[in-house]
């Protein structure tokens, strides 16, 4: 092929897919398969990749995420990007739309009301109809430059039709579409990675993904609703002409836009638009009141943070009433009881919602929730089933208080409440070792992929292993034979041949995985690690003293005491040397690589892990920093060396960003490692 014939071809292959994407993202009508796309695509990237001088800002290729970026370069807004005022009622909108009516008399209003997505707010930058950068909000003066990860955003053109103003500044906002946040959360938990709370977070997260492919991933989406800069062109005058404006040079806008002309017409359109909302694709907790009239907002002016001439009205979270039937007691591995409330199906926020936690003894007492009350539900972050409180008013007599028990309901044995350092007590634990749920809860954590990682070591096995009889401790699982597995119901000989494997890989885990695994109160993932750095073998940790201990990084008296006190019953004791037996890895590979290397990469360096890696498990790149001299630290602080960002870093990200500390990704860390 000719260099001209590969231009070409390069520009009808770009020009096809741009009019495709529209027809997918915008307009919601594909006019080819997913296959034939695909195809082009593939086409498109491979003439690129022997010829790298056809590749532009504006190439359908590079919606798939370029190479890893090393940070997030400040942005300063050329036009501030400022917040809204909050309303929270119809009378503080009246009171709103009042305080504009006073600042123009005479002047009859109009306004636009339009759906409030609930995103991450972005401005984006267009120059002669080409995308050319995009940021974050920041301080309104200046955000971080995620241009390389908005390009990801597929209805976001990278080029836009003819007719366009020399340079377009727009505002708008990212989301997450409900339906890619469901299979991203499906995909999380088939990985045993921990879901997204609520389809926001998911999206600040992936925006701030150092891989843009990791980005690109999210199936990120965009609407635009505002203007910064101009140059070129005059925009229409009013908010109602502005938004088919935009539409017409191929932008997503809001897909429903209401005008009035009255205050009661405003309060009319929120209740539509609240109507309408549980019909979209995505997440709104509110209504967009914004003056029509653009000429009248300057006359408005803004005050430090917002503008005078719009406000968000926030829809109250979807709260639904319904009775509590009862109050059961969920006893976990650390014997700790949790009550639930146990409640008449009632669909809110999207699901049918039975069961939610209620905390503690301490909850139900404040908040004076009885058997039998009707509650008020929701779900905190549109996500978690939380009772909010009781209707008192709606009370018969037949209600009754709950008694927590003073029994585990799981064995029948004594509970003792757990005090804290102020004197109070919070947690109800069972006293027997061998509760039936605790060994449940223990043989779960033990094979847990932050733990001892067993592949299908989970609850649904673990209950018929207890049930059976065939398990009633950790050391038990490595006395299992083939015949007892497949004697189990639903267990296929592939499944109990990958549960044995899986066993078989656990002997030889890190120290610290072992420690964490062991369940031993307040040793979580990050002090088994210091344990593991301090100790050069379970046994010299099974010795140490109260005094010893606390010598150690991260460690005080309160987990001291908790480590040395299980070391010394013998029932533990008994339950090491039965591991040990069972060939499971006592010695600390960090203690050695801690001390022989005095000299690596990250030698009296500390380093922060945030955010999922795109192919090390957090331990694993832990395992790395260690290795080359480092200690792994939990929190960001101006003692902290280097972060090692991945995907969802948030605010740690944030934080190390603002403190000036070097921050690297996954294939640096890698580099820096000789791995």
């Amino acid at each position: 092929m000719t260099s001209a014939d590969a231009r070409k071809r390069h520009a009808q292959l770009a020009e096809d897919l741009r009019r495709h994407d529209h027809a997918y993202y915008i307009l919601a009508k594909p006019t080819i398969s997913d296959g034939e796309y695909d195809r082009r695509l593939r086409e498109l990237i491979d003439l690129e990749t022997f010829r790298p001088d056809l590749v532009t800002p504006d190439s359908p290729s590079q919606r798939v995420g370029g190479a890893p970026m090393d940070g997030f370069a400040p942005v300063i807004h050329r036009v501030p990007m400022m917040s809204l005022e909050n309303a929270y009622s119809a009378e503080e909108v009246r009171e709103f739309a009042a305080r504009v009516q006073k600042a123009l008399p005479e002047t009859a209003l109009s306004w636009t009301i339009e759906p409030k997505i609930d995103g991450i707010a972005v401005s984006l930058r267009y120059e002669r109809g080409v995308f050319v950068q995009g940021a974050t909000r920041g301080d309104g003066t200046r955000g971080d430059d995620i241009t390389a990860n908005l390009r990801t955003v597929r209805n976001l053109p990278l080029r836009l039709a003819s007719g366009v103003p020399e340079i377009l500044e727009l505002r708008g906002e990212v989301y997450m579409p409900t339906a890619a946040f469901r299979k991203m959360n499906e995909e999380r938990a088939a990985a045993g990675e921990e879901p997204f709370v609520n389809p926001r977070n998911a999206t600040a997260g992936s925006l701030k993904q150092l891989d843009p492919k990791v980005t690109a991933s999210r199936r990120l989406a965009v609407v635009v609703y505002g203007l910064g800069e101009v140059i070129g062109a005059e925009p229409p005058s009013t908010q109602s002409g502005l938004l088919p404006w935009l539409e017409s040079f191929g932008l997503p806008v809001p897909e429903r836009v209401w005008t009035a002309g009255s205050t009661d017409e405003i309060l009319g359109s929120i209740d539509a638009l609240d109507t309408a909302r549980r019909g979209f694709g995505y997440d709104t907790d509110g209504a967009v009141v914004k003056l029509d009239p653009i000429a009248l907002r300057a006359q408005l002016g803004v005050t430090s943070k917002a503008p005078r001439w719009a406000v968000a009205y926030k829809y109250a979270p979807e709260q639904a009433e319904t009775r509590l039937r009862s109050i059961t007691i969920q006893v976990g591995r650390t014997g700790a009881l949790t009550p639930v409330a146990e409640l008449e199906p009632v669909f809110v926020s999207g699901s049918t919602v039975s069961r939610a936690t209620l905390h503690n003894e301490d909850e139900i007492r404040r908040k004076d929730i009885r058997v039998g009350d009707i509650v008020v539900v929701e779900k905190a972050g549109e996500v978690i089933p939380a009772v909010v409180r009781v209707l008192p008013e709606r009370r018969t007599g037949t209600e009754t208080e709950f008694q927590f028990p003073r029994a585990c309901p799981e064995c029948g044995s004594g509970v003792a409440k757990e005090g804290t350092a102020d004197g109070e007590g919070v947690v109800w634990r069972c006293s027997n070792a061998d509760c039936p749920a605790r060994i449940r809860g223990r043989l779960e954590h033990w094979c847990a992929r932050g733990a001892m990682d067993i592949e299908g070591g989970g609850e649904v096995l673990v209950a018929q292993l207890v049930g059976a009889g065939l398990v009633l401790d950790i050391a038990d699982l490595y006395r299992l034979k083939p015949d007892e597995l497949l004697g189990l119901e639903r267990m296929g000989e592939k499944s109990a041949q990958n549960f044995l494997d899986g066993l078989t890989a656990s002997r030889s885990r890190e120290l610290w995985r072992l420690l964490f695994g062991l369940g031993i109160l307040h040793v979580g993932a990050g002090v088994a690690k210091a344990l593991a750095r301090a100790f050069p073998s379970l046994d010299e940790l099974a010795d140490a003293t109260v005094e010893r201990l606390v010598l150690v990084g991260d460690i005080g008296e309160v987990i001291a005491k908790s480590v040395e006190g299980w070391f010394r019953d013998p029932a533990n004791r008994k339950l090491t040397e039965r591991l040990r037996a069972a060939g499971l890895n006592f010695a600390s590979t960090t203690y050695r690589a801690e001390n022989a290397v005095a000299s690596g990469p990250f030698a009296g360096k500390t380093v922060v892990l945030t955010g999922t890696l795109p192919t090390l498990k957090r331990e694993e790149a832990a395992a790395l920093v260690e290795g080359a001299g480092g200690k792994v630290s939990s929190s960001v602080s101006k003692k902290t060396h280097f972060v090692v960002a991945g995907s969802d870093a948030g605010s740690k990200l944030e934080k190390a960003q603002a403190l000036g500390i070097t921050v690297i990704d996954e294939a640096e860390l890698k580099r820096l490692t000789g791995t």
